[in-house]
């Protein structure tokens, strides 16, 4: 079903002042693939949490004294994996502040399942609902959310809030995504106290590659 910009609005999406393509480089020997990247968000590394039995089962672990450390490893690599991807994998609500302007702008996070707020936002003052009819709001096909303010009634920039992410909780996440994390689980566990580490697996840029998204910027 089409969204309220409509699918001429769709083929001319805003251009941005400069065209970039943002890729999230693949692990290769001598070199990491995470830092600058690597999302932390303290939500989506309490939902992976649940993954803790499938790690140790992995990682051949018996007896729970390893446990806060392997799930801290796994809200790690979540990271990493929402870094790699440009996705949120794990569902949750995000906030978000763009500028008051008429022209569509696009949400940072996705895949975005729901917009359920757009509140003003002055240059000095706090933050106030704008009216139903003084912004346009759209979820296009691709999963990427868009805010648009035709009225901002005093307002520089708006705060959108909005949920994004492919999946409910660790159970729901695809294959491939569940089995990299746990791979760089392993990977990391492997060489926590090493000073010589080469990089994670390559088998975990292959398992995440087919839920990888690049957007031009």
């Amino acid at each position: 079903m089409e969204g309220e910009r409509g699918w001429a609005q769709r083929i001319a999406k805003p251009a941005a002042p400069s065209t970039t393509l943002r890729v999230v480089p693949l692990p290769v020997p001598g070199r990491c693939f995470w830092g600058h990247n690597m999302i932390d968000d303290p939500g989506m590394a309490a939902a992976l949490a649940a993954g803790l039995d499938d790690a140790k089962n992995y990682l051949r672990i018996e007896g729970d004294e390893d446990d806060p450390g392997v799930t801290s490893l796994l809200g790690a690599a979540g990271g990493v994996a929402e870094g790699f991807l440009s996705q949120a994998i794990i569902i949750r609500e995000f906030e978000e502040s763009v500028p008051a302007v008429s022209q569509w702008r696009r949400l940072a996070r996705m895949p975005v399942r729901a917009i359920s707020s757009v509140q003003g936002l002055p240059a000095d003052g706090a933050a106030f609902a704008l009216p139903v009819d003084a912004y346009a709001i759209d979820i296009d096909a691709d999963g990427d959310g868009w805010v648009r303010v035709s009225d901002p009634g005093g307002a520089t920039r708006i705060v959108v809030t909005y949920e994004a992410g492919i999946a409910p909780g660790w159970a729901g996440l695809p294959d491939m995504i569940r089995q990299g994390i746990i791979r760089l689980v392993a990977h990391l566990h492997a060489h926590r106290d090493a000073r010589d580490d080469g990089g994670p697996p390559i088998a975990v840029a292959a398992l995440w590659r087919p839920w990888r998204r690049m957007r031009l910027r």
